[in-house]
């Protein structure tokens, strides 16, 4: 049998968030002796699957843009046989997971820490609940095992010994009906990456001042090919939506920079952003917390420094 992983990909490289779903999935399929499969939406880049001990990779192609309901359609189409299908617990994993589940009648386990083989054929795992407030171990019995992986779940660990990753090209024939939500552009600069799953996020805060603020920030994570995250102060101000919040109550984020601006750093925030690579601070106020928190903290207003930065890759473009 073989356990699947749906893997995410932004500007040609696998996201972090889908490497360590790659990690948690081929630890359970070593426990049960199954091979490792990768699903991708796109062009596979089949050097970092391979660096993940993926021995075949299913390249999808025929769905316009990303439609949840076609690709989980697809998805269980391929998968049907597998031990277990894997996804990162981002926004698109979870929601193509859901779609599986509601396609087949499977059960689906939603933002798992550890997974291992238990008797029967079932599956104990170990989960988040209440936005990581708790962990939950639980035990999943189901002819196929559905799971997401949190985004913060342990590291990316590539594999002792890589696989070969060989390509299959598959070519879906969606129905109308699978085609009726579906994104069919990105926003500018996102290059199709989430909040979850971005290696770069310039993070807003209530030193930004107002919706028009967020303007400069926009325009540096477009130049940075990242993705604007914003603080709870922001989206209870209604300055920009919750889709877009960092932290306990929103998105917990694993980018390779996070660039917080004007942004105090309240335990909440914190717990979202910890996993970042590395953080660079901006806040008029050297005693803030996230400036503690930060590998580079400038104090300095951000209304002075953004657009000074914007310039400066301008400059370099």
């Amino acid at each position: 049998m073989t356990v699947f992983c749906l893997v995410e990909v932004d500007g040609g490289g696998v996201v972090d968030a889908s490497l360590r779903a790659l990690t948690l999935a081929r630890g359970v399929a070593a426990q049960s002796g199954d091979g490792l499969a990768a699903v991708v939406f796109g062009e596979p880049a089949a050097g970092d699957l391979a660096a993940y001990g993926v021995e075949d990779a299913y390249a999808v192609s025929g769905i316009e843009g990303y439609a949840p309901q076609a690709w989980g359609r697809a998805l269980a189409a391929l998968a049907d046989g597998a031990s277990a299908v894997v996804a990162a617990g981002t926004d698109r994993g979870n929601e193509v997971l859901a779609h599986v589940g509601a396609i087949t009648g499977l059960p689906m386990a939603a933002n798992c820490v550890a997974v291992s083989a238990g008797s029967g054929g079932s599956f104990e795992i170990v989960r988040q609940r209440w936005a990581g407030l708790l962990l939950e171990e639980a035990v999943l019995d189901a002819p196929v095992a559905l799971l997401t992986v949190a985004t913060d779940a342990g590291a990316a660990q590539p594999a002792g010994a890589p696989g070969s990753a060989v390509v299959h090209q598959v070519a879906a024939s969606p129905a109308d009906g699978d085609l009726v939500v579906r994104a069919a552009e990105a926003p500018a600069g996102a290059g199709g990456a989430s909040l979850a799953s971005a290696r770069v996020v310039v993070g807003g805060g209530r030193g930004v001042g107002s919706a028009d603020g967020f303007g400069p920030l926009d325009e540096l994570a477009s130049l940075l090919g990242g993705v604007v995250g914003v603080s709870r102060v922001v989206t209870s101000e209604g300055w920009r939506p919750h889709t877009q919040q960092v932290g306990q109550t929103g998105t917990k984020i694993t980018p390779d920079l996070y660039l917080a601006c004007g942004i105090s750093g309240a335990i909440q925030h914190i717990a979202g952003c910890a996993s970042a690579k590395h953080i660079i601070a901006i806040n008029t106020d050297p005693a803030a917390p996230m400036m503690a928190r930060a590998d580079y903290a400038v104090v300095g207003d951000l209304h002075a420094v953004i657009p000074a930065l914007v310039q400066a890759l301008r400059d370099r473009s």
